[in-house]
Order: C-alpha cells, then sequence, then structure tokens
C-alpha cells in the first residue's frame, strides 16, 4: 500500500461520533478521524515494516496515520533527529504512548532519550522521557538493573511536576521499575517512600498509587515466582 491508498482507507474509516469520545479523555480533536486503535493494528500488519512509509504518514498530521507510523517504522532505521522531530509534533498522550512504546523504546537511542527529555518542560515530551522509562522496564528484558536504578534520582525530581500526563507517567514509570525483579521492587519502594514525604499533591498521589501497587500480595508473589524460574 502507498501513502494516497492508506489515507484513503483511514478516510473511509472516520468516525465523527468516536472524536467527540476521545477529547473527552484529552486526545486532541486536530486531524483526528476517530479510529480504534484494533482497526488500526490488522492496518499495520497488512501494510508490514516500511521507514520511509512511515515517516510519510507521520508528515500527514492525522492523528490514526501518525498512529499507524508507530507500528511500521523499522526501529534500527530511526535517527535522533527524526525522535526530536516527531517529539514536536506530540499534541496527545496517546500518540506519545504508542510512538515511545512501539517504536522509540527499540531504538538504541532511548535511555539517553527517556533521561533527555525527561527534564524538557514540553508537557507531552516530558511524559514521553517517563513513557520510555516504563517501556523499557517491561520490553528491555536484559538491560542490567543499573540502567533502571540510574532513572530512579529522575523520577523523585519530577514527582512534584501537577500536570496530568506528566505525573500519570511518572507513576507509570515508578511501578514499571518496581515490578522488574525483587531487588527493583526494593529499590523503588524506598524511592516512593521518599517521594511520599514532599509537601506535593502530585508526589503524595503518585507515593500512594506506587506504594499500593508495589506492596501488593499480586505483585510480591510475581516477583517471587520470577526470582524462582531465574535460578
Amino acid at each position: 500500500m502507498n501513502l494516497q491508498q492508506i489515507v484513503r482507507e483511514l478516510k473511509s474509516k472516520a468516525n465523527p461520533k468516536n472524536v467527540d469520545g476521545m477529547a473527552r479523555f484529552g486526545i486532541s480533536r486536530e486531524g483526528t478521524l476517530g479510529i480504534s486503535i484494533y482497526d488500526l493494528r490488522p492496518m499495520a500488519r497488512r501494510i508490514g515494516k516500511n521507514h520511509k512509509l512511515a515517516k510519510e504518514l507521520w508528515s500527514t498530521g492525522i492523528h490514526e496515520a501518525r498512529l499507524l507510523a508507530a507500528f511500521i517504522d523499522e526501529p534500527e532505521r530511526v535517527t535522533v533527529g527524526q525522535m526530536e522531530a516527531w517529539a514536536a509534533d506530540f499534541d496527545s498522550w496517546d500518540v506519545v504512548d504508542q510512538v515511545c512504546s512501539n517504536l522509540f523504546d527499540k531504538t538504541k537511542f532511548a535511555y539517553s532519550k527517556a533521561v533527555e527529555w525527561s527534564e524538557r518542560e514540553e508537557e507531552f515530551i516530558k511524559r514521553a522521557g517517563f513513557v520510555l522509562m516504563a517501556a523499557l522496564s517491561v520490553h528491555d528484558k536484559m538491560a542490567p538493573d543499573k540502567e533502571f536504578e540510574n532513572l530512579l534520582p529522575i523520577i523523585k525530581r519530577e514527582s512534584t511536576d501537577e500536570r496530568n500526563f506528566v505525573k500519570k507517567a511518572v507513576n507509570w514509570a515508578l511501578r514499571q521499575i518496581g515490578k522488574r525483579n525483587p531487588s527493583l521492587n526494593k529499590k523503588a519502594i524506598k524511592v516512593a517512600e521518599l517521594i511520599a514525604k514532599t509537601d506535593s499533591r502530585s508526589a503524595k498521589w503518585i507515593a500512594s498509587d506506587v506504594l499500593r501497587e508495589l506492596r501488593s500480595a499480586k505483585v510480591q508473589e510475581r516477583l517471587v515466582e520470577r526470582a524462582a524460574k531465574s535460578r
């Protein structure tokens, strides 16, 4: 399929009622067609991996075309320049999450961008830094604990950001790191306990939510099972 065929198919699936619903969840109406991600993933499989086409899809500015771009791009061909250009276009949390957890986390720049973007002021770019941390915690099975330990002070530092899309991503990153293995679980809980002492509503919300999950019987049992299997 070429760009014109894909855009034509996307527009044929447009659902204005869905756009209204998506807007209620904080998704931008700009360029949005209202197509479910469950319809986009089969399209991505039909299209197949294609770096050039992914960049063309992104350049259309169509919300769903950008999601498709994240699904079909080839991580090994993604450059720092592309990552920065796409990050500058982020205008919805779902695009941030899909791009970071389906594409950017698989690039060789993922860890450095997670750290760099966590310091940025723009809400969606900062969110992207923490979504990368969460995605790497889940997907990079072979990474040493040190990679994630290095992220914990950053998470603590940014826990006072009151913006909704940032604080939820900070929370996500800390929870995912704490579910990786027993050692990181203990370290993440210690960080959450420190965050809880911070005079910030955002920090206290993050700490409460993280501690509830990381101390839960379900998570602790899963960590014990995972540790036993790795012996």
